[in-house]
């Protein structure tokens, strides 16, 4: 069972991670009662033999067991609300996945601290670069983090796990997250 979004796609950056991306792209973007959530990676991407089966429970590409839940919840999740579930990817050119959940369904699970899941990514993974991306009412209003252009700021010798850098990633999404509910209402 999914408990909350943001633990999905804590999941699937992990994933990202463990295929060797070097940059992982997150998006939420709500409009017209949708949520589409997408993650993005430059990894080594999957095999189309493999492609299909990465919604099966019962396959896995992680030798410390032998069923992957992740994305076969997701899809499920998403498909009890309406929406779908999908995939592009091919080796040597990343992984892509876009879940789309109709919002306003009674089995729409809770999106929970999204901001926080990638407030972890980033400062537990300092050399990786990583986009995150969150829109409301059509990109009417949005905002972004790139770790790219925060690096250029801060320079070689601040790491994003700095706890002032912590300090302020925190507030910094806390406080774009706050105005987007507030232009939703």
């Amino acid at each position: 069972m999914l408990r909350d979004l943001s633990l999905s796609v804590f999941d699937i950056a992990q994933n990202s991670i463990a295929a060797g991306a070097s940059r992982i792209e997150i998006a939420l973007a709500e409009d017209a009662g949708e949520l589409h959530i997408t993650v993005r990676d430059d990894g080594k991407g999957v095999p189309p033999e493999d492609l299909a089966r990465l919604t099966d429970p019962f396959y896995t590409t992680r030798t410390t067991r032998k069923v992957g839940l992740g994305l076969p919840f997701l899809r499920q999740a998403a498909e009890m609300t309406g929406g779908g579930l999908e995939l592009d990817c091919s080796p040597g050119k990343g992984f892509a996945l876009t879940a789309r959940f109709l919002t306003g369904h009674i089995d729409m699970p809770p999106l929970g601290d999204v901001e926080e899941s990638v407030l972890l990514l980033v400062t537990l993974n300092t050399a990786l670069d990583f986009v995150y991306s969150r829109a409301v009412g059509g990109k009417a209003f949005t905002f972004a983090l790139d770790t790219r252009e925060l690096r250029k700021v801060l320079g070689e010798e601040v790491p994003f796990s700095h706890p002032d850098v912590i300090a302020w990633l925190r507030d910094y999404l806390a406080q774009q997250a706050d105005l987007l509910s507030s232009r939703k209402g």
